[in-house]
């Protein structure tokens, strides 16, 4: 279902089948044990790491952002930046080390990784997110 009043049709363009069907096929190809259960989190991994392209993709199309969906995806970020962290700290005082997890949060903080510089050189000065023409 889609929120008319923020929906835009004219450029919501990308087709998440590019992103659903690469991540589905992956998470039955790697995983750490074939079990249903296992292949569902290993997509659900896999999926949240590529989740963000349809906006950033949407970002890129228009060539700006609202403050508030700048806000949020910024964030949003972080809070993915800050689970490397977690995964750090976990592997120094715990012996805890995932890769599928490690390698699925990296790849989606180098998605983010365009989108934090803007955000801090436009956003945080008081600008609205633009791209450059």
């Amino acid at each position: 279902m889609k929120f008319k009043a923020t929906y835009d049709g004219n450029h919501d363009t990308f087709r998440v089948e590019f992103l659903v069907v690469p991540v589905g096929g992956l998470s039955f190809l790697v995983n750490h044990e074939f079990s249903p259960l296992e292949i569902l989190w290993t997509f659900s991994i896999y999926l949240e790491s590529v989740a963000i392209l349809p906006q950033l993709f949407m970002i890129s199309k228009t060539g700006e952002a609202e403050t508030i969906t700048t806000h949020y995806l910024f964030f949003l970020g972080l809070y993915r930046a800050l689970y490397l962290v977690n995964w750090i700290w976990r592997f120094y005082f715990e012996g805890f080390f995932d890769l599928i997890a490690v390698v699925a949060g990296v790849v989606q903080t180098i998605l983010y990784c365009d989108f934090f510089y803007l955000y801090i050189t436009k956003v945080l000065k008081g600008k609205k997110l633009s791209l450059p023409a």
